[in-house]
Formats: structure tokens, C-alpha cells, sequence
């Protein structure tokens, strides 16, 4: 058991989009290698593609109309599992 954030990310098996959230969660894995405890798939129906950060939602393509940029969710998730944290040229 860790006490690091836990990530999920929960996305639509209907629309096939196991292979955008499995990309997403190597991004932030990648990124935030010691920050991060775990990241979830979580198959789900309906069109959704949510991120959440222990349990709060950073991301939802429903409320915001699209996927979020790679860029654009490590930037969300390091407000708040790495505040400190300089993400390079992800920054820029």
C-alpha cells in the first residue's frame, strides 16, 4: 500500500478508446515516475474518457467537448500531486 496519489482514468470500451487512455496513463507515468502511486483503467460505456485524482475529477471529455491534450493533463495532474514539479517543455 502507498500513500502516493492514485490515479484513474476511465474510458469508453464502446468507442474503442483503451488504447488513448493506456497512452495517457504511460504519459504520466513516464512523467511522474516517483510522484504517483498508480494509474487505473477503468472500463466504462457511454462516451466517457474521465481522469480523476484521488477520486477528483481533472479531466472530462463530456464537460470539456474533447480529449485532453498530453500536455494539457500532466500540467493537471502535477497542480496537484507535484505543485513543485518543472515538466520540462511540457511546461512551455
Amino acid at each position: 500500500m502507498t500513500d502516493r496519489p492514485r490515479v484513474q482514468i476511465e474510458y469508453c470500451t464502446q468507442c474503442r478508446w483503451l488504447l488513448r487512455a493506456a497512452w495517457m496513463a504511460q504519459e504520466l507515468l513516464t512523467t511522474f515516475d516517483t510522484e504517483l502511486g498508480e494509474v487505473a483503467l477503468i472500463p466504462g460505456t457511454g462516451g466517457i474518457f474521465d481522469v480523476r485524482v484521488d477520486g477528483e475529477t481533472v479531466w472530462s471529455r463530456k464537460e470539456q467537448g474533447r480529449f485532453p491534450e498530453s500536455k494539457e493533463l500532466k500540467q493537471l495532474v502535477r497542480d496537484r500531486v507535484a505543485p513543485e514539479k518543472n515538466l520540462g517543455h511540457s511546461e512551455r
